[in-house]
């Protein structure tokens, strides 16, 4: 049945640098002056087509309803052709359909489960959007233990600083400098300059590696362990992907002693775990950057961590268990509540990096529609998170020429003979389309020649104009 005309269609603001990262495995001073005030410079020209609202902001505007809507014979034609591409091996789910209507207009076994690599982390973040809110932030907060006791708290943010919070940052927003002055003032407004440190990471429950992940995914840097507080996303040092912290929490709280002690305040002994949440006093709180925003950070990055961190706190939305079953059965429940069909979909991870997960290609497009739904304008942060073809996250170094530069916006997906990829495009009528390609066996080969003829495909949709 065709929606209700009035989708939005995404409008790409440039802001800043592109991320360039790997799927895994897939910013006038005056001077006091009695001279007349110059004129102010002209401004930066927008890109053609940009809408600018604040700093680096992003918006939608409506998509232009008598815009050409594709041929499907000649959408089925282009689906025809990428399925019989070796590079893509013998088995390739494919959906394309109208963003204004939802209408398929081309697709290849869309109702086959296949490996959806990092494409699974649609799945999470339209949960996140839907069950956490866009405005919700996650508090890291020191609160007093018995006696001489202060208890850091993690309440799931895995990316604070370790200095000093930046509030234009996501990773980093929070930083365990800002937490521990609070703490040091209240302590020395009491008059202590002695403490024992407690850390409570109670908040999440089960293991905190997958069984479907290898330890190379860790040491590799792919993943760390999850957990409910630490300091950038665990990383041993700077850069994409450095191993990894096997005790993220932990050395959460180390830091935080390091920071006490830098303001006077000694820190006895080395830090120990709570068995029980921590209830005294709160002596200090960070809070991170809202979820909407850590939401379009791991959709942009493909940040196996932070997904399935934010997996588990839908779950304990939801009253169930904060580990890696909760979190799979929390994120499908969402999505099955917005009337997307979950059959035959199985979650080994929330991020998509162990083995084990199958999604059909229709439900992704199900998440996509939902993405470009008026009726859903709180999941807008999914649209406007996705990498964008040609500039930034995983996506900065593809359709860096053609007709898809800057007009795709999709979630990549990358594992060891998988490559998969699921957005939206608009053609060269200024019609959307979404589309959603998942090759689940191509093989040793790579991933160069997949993404080659899957980007190849995208960029024909983008150039076609393939009218009826």
């Amino acid at each position: 049945m065709g929606r209700v005309v009035g989708v939005s269609a995404l409008v790409v603001v440039l802001a800043g640098g592109a991320y360039a990262t790997a799927d895994a495995y897939d910013v006038v001073p005056g001077v006091v002056t009695l001279a007349p005030e110059p004129a102010p410079a002209a401004p930066f020209p927008d890109a053609p087509g940009a809408t600018t609202v604040g700093t680096g902001a992003q918006v939608l505007a409506d998509l232009d309803a008598a815009a050409a809507v594709p041929g499907a014979a000649q959408v089925q034609a282009l689906v025809q052709g990428l399925v019989t591409d070796p590079r893509l091996g013998p088995a390739v789910g494919v959906v394309v359909a109208d963003g204004l209507t939802g209408d398929v207009l081309g697709s290849n076994a869309p109702d086959q489960a296949r490996t959806p690599a990092s494409t699974a982390k649609l799945v999470t973040g339209v949960a996140a959007m839907t069950a956490l809110g866009a405005d919700r932030t996650l508090d890291t907060t020191v609160r007093q233990g018995p006696g001489d006791q202060v208890v850091l708290v993690g309440g799931g943010d895995m990316m604070l600083a370790a200095g000093a919070g930046d509030p234009d940052a996501v990773n980093g927003r929070a930083g365990l400098a800002d937490l521990a002055a609070q703490v040091a003032t209240r302590l020395t407004l009491s008059g202590r300059d002695t403490v024992t440190l407690a850390l409570d990471d109670t908040l999440f429950s089960g293991p905190a590696l997958s069984p479907g992940w290898s330890a190379s995914d860790v040491t590799n840097g792919f993943v760390a362990p999850v957990a409910p507080v630490a300091v950038d996303v665990a990383k041993i040092s700077a850069g994409e992907y450095p191993p990894r912290r096997t005790d993220p929490a932990m050395h959460a709280a180390t830091e935080l002693a390091a920071r006490l002690g830098e303001l006077g305040i000694t820190v006895t002994g080395t830090p120990t775990r709570v068995r029980e949440p921590a209830t005294g006093d709160v002596l200090g709180v960070v809070s991170s950057a809202p979820v909407a925003e850590v939401t379009q950070y791991f959709l942009d990055t493909s940040d196996n961590t932070i997904t399935e961190v934010v997996a588990r706190l839908v779950a304990l939305e939801l009253d169930l268990p904060g580990s890696f079953e909760g979190a799979t059965q929390a994120v499908l429940r969402t999505a099955g509540t917005l009337g997307v069909d979950t059959a035959g979909a199985r979650l080994a991870d929330a991020s998509g990096l162990a083995e084990g997960s199958a999604l059909p290609p229709d439900l992704l497009l199900g998440l996509l529609r939902l993405v470009v739904d008026p009726a859903h304008p709180e999941l807008r942060e999914i649209g406007t998170g996705m990498p964008v073809g040609g500039l930034t996250g995983t996506l900065s170094d593809r359709f860096t020429s053609g007709a898809g530069t800057g007009l795709v916006r999709a979630k990549t997906g990358s594992l060891a003979g998988v490559t998969s990829l699921a957005g939206q495009v608009v053609d060269a009528d200024g019609r959307m389309l979404l589309f959603v390609v998942m090759a689940d066996q191509t093989g040793a080969v790579g991933q160069y020649q997949p993404r080659q003829a899957i980007d190849g495909f995208v960029t024909q949709l983008a150039g076609c104009g393939c009218r009826g």
